[in-house]
């Protein structure tokens, strides 16, 4: 079992690597993959979102602002018709495995060793099922990427089946007219990767949230620096969540739809 699901994940994280730049009918709507028949056989209803990610850490300045991510997750999991176990108990069960088999994540490169990552999960799994009711595990991965602000005379960065226009942070007042509109800035998205208590992969997509880069407004020639407050529009983030969740949710206005 530990090999099958050692085997399972690290397929999981090469694929997601290999769709970074999404697919389908809109080309910035990220290839979800769901395994319809095996939800309808085994609804999922009960679920726990784990504080920790399926893959490297996030940046500092994400893991920073992923509580408050994973709370509206729940909230709209709940909204949904989900029952969402408190996250408390993850990380009580998570503690104890990693006292047990070593914490997965080498503090010194953020790379996981997917063998002990793998002993953690199962060691987690069986205390949910000991105790009670559970249908699934949500992973809410928050990933930066790197996009251009160069679409239309609006400066439009698309990803992830968002649109989003640039801030500028600083005192200026205007961006200089040789502003290299070519140049990549960071983004964010969260990523939703859920597995069922046998540890298989049930699904998993990705939505856009906004800039975690800025146009610097003190800067003569233009660049990009990191914003000071990220991801504070819940509209934005409820909007990822949204797109990172269907169709196992339905999105009302789904972008990838022709």
């Amino acid at each position: 079992m530990s090999k099958k699901l050692l085997v399972l994940i690290a397929s999981t994280l090469i694929w997601l690597t290999a769709c970074a730049t999404g697919g389908g009918y809109n080309p910035t709507v990220f290839p979800f993959e769901i395994e319809t028949e095996r939800l309808s056989e085994s609804p999922v209803r009960t679920v726990v979102i784990p504080h920790v990610n399926l893959g490297s850490p996030s940046r500092n300045h994400l893991e920073d602002v992923a509580p408050r991510i994973d709370a509206r997750v729940s909230s709209y999991l709940k909204a949904n018709g989900y029952k969402v176990l408190p996250q408390r108990e993850f990380k009580q069960h998570w503690n104890a495995a990693v006292r047990a088999f070593g914490d997965p994540v080498d503090p010194t490169t953020g790379r996981v060793n997917m063998k002990t990552f793998s002993q953690i999960m199962q060691s987690v799994r069986d205390r949910f099922i000991e105790n009670g009711d559970l249908d699934a595990f949500v992973f809410t991965d928050l990933v930066e990427l790197d996009v251009p602000f160069n679409g239309g005379l609006k400066h439009i960065g698309r990803w992830d089946g968002v649109a989003r226009r640039p801030s500028m942070q600083g005192p200026g007042t205007g961006v200089s007219a040789d502003f290299d509109w070519s140049m990549t800035a960071a983004v964010a998205s969260i990523q939703v990767t859920i597995f069922d208590t046998e540890l298989k992969r049930l699904f998993v997509s990705r939505g856009g949230l906004d800039a975690t880069d800025a146009i610097d407004a003190r800067s003569s020639t233009g660049r990009y620096i990191r914003r000071r407050s990220m991801l504070e529009n819940n509209d934005y983030v409820d909007e990822g969540i949204a797109l990172a969740l269907h169709p196992l949710i339905e999105m009302k206005d789904y972008p990838g739809n022709p």
